[in-house]
């Protein structure tokens, strides 16, 4: 039987730092995220890159990677790719971790071993943060979703990961991602 340790946020930021080993507060709960694949840190950089590119170009706001944000007392996650609007950049402090609250837009790369029922559950507590949209992205299937307070957008390889409200004309197709440094 497992044992499961909960712990508050004070005791969270307590814990000594490991080099390779990555932890969230879930729900008070200590998680363990494991090591990223070279993909999957490909692909997360691929978004992060075109992202960045279109927010800086367009005034919208900051780009980051594998940031922390404190969603509540007792959660804190970390988004494979986030974007902060600028007016929301300018209220917190970049030296500090974790952010308090939540991103405008967190990015979550989906690996083998995340089971469904966490993702939906991290789904959730960033939407119920103030985070206005939730990208999660399938490399496995070559799909994505696109989580919002309005619902949800089921996204096939053909088709682009949008956003209307946050960055107002930027499409990034699904094929680009799915094909670039993938082993032949």
């Amino acid at each position: 039987m497992a044992t499961t340790t909960r712990l508050t946020f004070e005791e969270y930021e307590q814990l000594p730092e490991k080099e390779g080993v990555r932890y969230e507060l879930d729900e008070g709960t200590l998680v363990m995220t494991p090591t990223a694949t070279w993909w999957h840190n490909s692909i997360r950089d691929q978004i992060a890159a075109r992202l960045r590119e279109f927010a800086k170009s367009h005034g919208l706001g900051e780009i980051t990677t594998e940031t922390e944000f404190r969603l509540s007392a007792d959660t804190s996650r970390i988004p494979d790719v986030a974007f902060v609007t600028s007016e929301r950049f300018k209220k917190i402090n970049i030296y500090r971790s974790p952010i308090e609250g939540s991103p405008d837009l967190a990015i979550e790369i989906i690996s083998p071993a995340n089971r469904a029922e966490d993702t939906v559950k991290k789904i959730h507590q960033y939407l119920d943060a103030g985070c206005r949209c939730v990208w999660v992205v399938y490399p496995g299937l070559r799909r994505a979703e696109i989580h919002s307070t309005a619902g949800i957008q089921d996204l096939r390889e053909e088709q682009a990961l949008k956003e209307e409200t946050l960055l107002p004309g930027f499409s990034l197709p699904l094929s680009d991602i799915f094909r670039s440094k993938e082993p032949s």
